[in-house]
């Protein structure tokens, strides 16, 4: 069973302790809930992952654990399809003892844009919220993180993380809780909070911003990565069904909007600081993640728009500090 146990352990003691009389009986009913279905069926998968502990771990310049000169070829087939079985992968790239887990996302571009604007990660207590398989939290533990914890509620991310976990060392101060951000009290500790790909699922932008604002310390930075379209302040595109054949995509703004909504929830020092088109060499299908990609949500005749007609995907990224706490906001 994933036990979440050690990370009881790892907050006792910090800024996060008081998170401690809620949680453990939200991860409790988490896993009364999950005790039949896929999860047991993966556990079993999970438990299966001893290998020698890697020679090699670098997560400074990628997510690369262990070399394949450690495994027979007998050894890394077994691994590869013991890994392959929670497919898709769609957040990566990762390397586990030479085998290459191409994902769906060249997660690594979208942090090589993000990591030049932010402030040192070093010995900063971060969340990454709607975290995915975890591949962005290895990278800030990579920038010298002294704690990080990601939160998202689907059931295969966490396996994917608990497996790259698993084969790295469980010694890293990198925990996936498996909630939504609506689960978490204001814990208002955060150094450095990161929202990225999340805010354009949210029904409620506005409160999306004001519960990471609660996150985060006062003066901590807000990394926020979101949709956005063309216009000003008070251009924002509510798609009428879908969008790139996605069904719970509910705002996307300009990033004059955005910009706007960010001082709304008090927000200072708010920069943007990256706009880029995703790409179809950033966002494919790949052999680790075979179902309908970027391409497959595209006007065939004009790749500048969704298959709805609408703009096709472009992320901004933000960089924001929390004020001092404003009674006036709710």
């Amino acid at each position: 069973m994933i036990s979440f146990s050690s990370f009881y352990k790892q907050i006792a003691d910090s800024s996060l302790q008081h998170w401690l009389e809620t949680l453990p009986a939200i991860l409790g009913q988490w896993q009364r809930e999950h005790k039949h279905g896929t999860l047991p069926k993966w556990e079993k998968v999970l438990n299966k992952l001893h290998y020698p502990s890697p020679d090699t771990v670098d997560l400074k310049n990628s997510v690369s654990i262990g070399s394949g000169q450690q495994l027979t070829n007998g050894e890394q087939e077994k691994l590869e399809n013991l890994l392959r079985i929670f497919q898709p992968w769609r957040k990566g790239p990762f390397s586990v003892y030479g085998i290459d887990i191409d994902t769906e996302w060249r997660s690594d571009w979208k942090w090589e844009r993000v990591l030049p604007h932010l402030s040192p990660l070093n010995n900063r207590t971060v969340l990454d919220v709607g975290c995915g398989s975890g591949y962005h939290m290895w990278r800030m533990l990579g920038e010298g993180a002294k704690h990080v914890v990601g939160i998202d509620p689907s059931t295969l991310f966490l396996c994917q993380f608990e497996a790259i976990k698993r084969l790295a060392g469980d010694h890293h101060p990198v925990h996936l809780l498996p909630l939504g951000i609506e689960e978490l009290p204001p814990l208002d500790a955060f150094d450095t909070v990161f929202s990225m790909g999340v805010l354009y699922h949210r029904r409620s932008p506005i409160d999306h911003l004001l519960q990471l604002r609660d996150q985060l310390r006062t003066g901590g930075e807000l990394v926020l990565e979101t949709l956005v379209i063309d216009g000003d302040e008070n251009t924002v595109l509510v798609p009428e069904d879908r969008y790139g054949k996605m069904n719970n995509v509910w705002f996307l703004p300009s990033a004059a909007a955005l910009e706007l909504w960010l001082k709304k929830a008090d927000f200072i020092d708010i920069k943007c600081v990256d706009i880029d088109v995703t790409s179809l060499a950033e966002q494919r299908s790949t052999d680790w993640m075979p179902n309908e990609s970027l391409v497959d949500y595209l006007d065939p005749t004009n790749i500048d728009l969704t298959v709805e007609g609408y703009p096709a995907p472009k992320r901004a990224t933000f960089i924001a500090t929390k004020n001092q706490p404003n009674k006036d906001l709710v």
